[in-house]
């Protein structure tokens, strides 16, 4: 579980970039794109769109780096989108595979339970529990690499306007030097208090689920082994989570009782007191911080208005119970990168970004609405009413239900960019999200990201490149899309040719009834096609998607 964000910056780290205009109005210089707010969606954004070559400038407000953490994990998909960005070496360092999440009543009975496979859908670990610092400081020692990618640190984002062909940003410091910021598109990653939401006049759907909890997290003197690593203690004397938070670093989390003060709660001897029953106390543990906060499940009634967009916190804040904060923000720039890109290149008009919103808000929906349920069973503080559930729950677990469900790869769009063949509605698998296995080519075996790209990509059980027309073959390769012939690993691969070591593609293409999968940059097939006719028609549709 995580608070909605810091209230102070820290001040025991270096700056990243800070101007020191002679003046009191200085101008940067102009950038293909500005992103407000440098926390972790912020720096995804930021190295996606720098490593496709647009020069990106981020104002963000805090001179230094929040050295507390805050997301204390992500899932496979997210773990698969940061490998993308070439930091998955440094995991071991910065986090803690998980093995399952179990949800316990008073008496210690599991009531839901979920097991984490150590390699999921998406070839990582189904949730890495992590501790956020160490993840920010991987993601800023990445961006320092990227020289069209500027930084500018203790500027707070003071106004903004839409000029129509590009917008302009002034930022202000702390001695009051304002900086104008010029640039095509602007994307407010700025939090849950958003500058940018809030000036541009959007308004949010607040569903009112929310508690205060008191929040400790705590580095351990000792190595310890925590299993299940998650864990939900549905205690109506105190709802309880405890959950790792990357190697060494546990985080307990205590609701707050009715009639219980948050002055009485937040304070270092109440933490003590309700952390000795985990056997944490002064002389194992120290405890790193202590605050009290209160969640939230909403979010944005508009993530575009002309050329600003939404993006993380700024567009939707979400119950800690399915750890998908973070995740659901790093899947908007992803969903999002890919599109400015191609807009920004010229191979897409402007429409291309409505999609954005119409794709993500439905997404975001179902995991808050999901959080929120969770919830429901977790926030219960009277005793017959927790009988009640626990009974409903334990009569639904069967002798081998306990174990959970491994998840998927994750949840389709149903709308959006997606191939509808000649109707409306989208052809399946259109919309699913194309999970990752190891591949081969020409002697090297890795995850299909590394070995292949991440789109678009065009792959087959026949060879693409000789089913396309010569235009349509000339289109993709603009577009930078690898065209892969997929052979079984017993096959004897042709020159170029892709060997399915993990078997995940050419079983998913044979449950398709297809030849040809055409995927997004952010996984999610665009269609399929079982001949050459298809195909094309499949691309041609894509073309016109892109350019409309």
């Amino acid at each position: 579980m995580c608070p909605a964000g810091p209230d102070t910056p820290q001040a025991d780290t270096p700056k990243t970039d800070t101007p020191e205009p002679d003046t009191p109005e200085a101008d940067a210089p102009e950038a293909d794109v500005l992103i407000v707010g440098y926390g972790p969606i912020g720096q995804v954004l930021s190295i996606l769109l720098a490593t496709r070559g647009w020069r990106v400038l981020v104002v963000e407000r805090w001179e230094h780096p929040y050295t507390l953490p805050r997301a204390t994990s992500f899932d496979g998909e997210t773990a698969r989108t940061l490998a993308s960005l070439g930091v998955a070496g440094s995991y071991p360092e910065i986090g803690l595979p998980a093995d399952a999440y179990d949800w316990r009543n008073a008496e210690g009975r599991s009531l839901l339970r979920v097991e984490l496979a150590e390699r999921g859908a998406h070839g990582w670990p189904e949730t890495t529990t992590i501790h956020q610092p160490a993840l920010e400081a991987v993601l800023c020692a990445r961006a320092e690499r990227l020289p069209n990618l500027r930084v500018l640190r203790g500027y707070g984002a003071t106004d903004l306007v839409d000029h129509g062909a590009g917008v302009e940003l002034t930022a202000t410091d702390t001695a009051g030097g304002r900086l104008r910021c010029a640039a095509s598109w602007v994307v407010g990653c700025d939090g849950a208090n958003s500058f940018v939401r809030d000036h541009i006049g959007v308004r949010t759907t607040d569903l009112g689920f929310s508690f205060d909890w008191l929040l400790c997290d705590v580095v351990l003197h000792e190595p310890r082994v925590f299993s299940p690593l998650n864990v939900q203690h549905c205690d109506p004397d105190r709802p309880t989570t405890a959950v790792g938070s990357g190697p060494g670093r546990r985080r307990w989390e205590f609701m707050r009782l009715p009639g219980e003060s948050v002055a009485e709660l937040n304070r270092a001897e109440t933490a003590w007191r309700l952390l000795e029953r985990f056997d944490v106390t002064p002389e194992n543990a120290t405890l790193q911080r202590h605050t009290v906060y209160s969640f939230q499940a909403a979010w944005a009634d508009e993530w575009r208005r002309g050329r600003v967009l939404l993006a993380g916190d700024a567009a939707h804040l979400m119950p800690p119970f399915t750890g998908q904060g973070m995740c659901a923000g790093i899947r908007d720039v992803l969903n999002l990168s890919w599109k400015l890109d191609l807009v920004l290149r010229g191979a897409a008009g402007e429409r291309l970004l409505d999609s954005y919103p119409r794709e993500r808000v439905d997404h975001v929906r179902e995991a808050i609405d999901t959080a929120v349920r969770l919830g429901r069973v977790l926030c219960v503080t009277d005793a017959a009413t927790a009988a009640s559930r626990d009974a409903s729950l334990l009569a639904g677990v069967s002798a081998d239900t306990g174990r959970g469900r491994r998840r998927g790869a994750g949840p389709p769009l149903r709308t959006g960019l997606l191939y509808t063949g000649i109707g409306t509605a989208p052809v399946p698998p259109a919309g699913e999200v194309m999970p990752q296995g190891r591949v081969r080519r020409e002697g090297v075996t890795g995850l299909f990201d590394e070995v292949v790209g991440t789109g678009p990509v065009l792959l087959g059980s026949a060879d693409p490149a000789a089913a396309l027309e010569e235009s349509q073959l000339t289109f993709l390769t603009g577009l930078g899309t690898p065209v892969v012939h997929m052979v079984a690993g017993d096959a004897e691969a042709a020159a170029g040719a892709v060997v399915d070591v993990d078997e995940v593609y050419l079983p998913l293409l044979r449950a398709a009834r297809a030849r040809f999968l055409l995927v997004r940059p952010d996984h999610h097939i665009y269609g399929a096609a079982r001949t050459s006719r298809e195909l094309t028609a499949l691309v041609g549709q894509f073309r016109s998607g892109l350019l409309e």
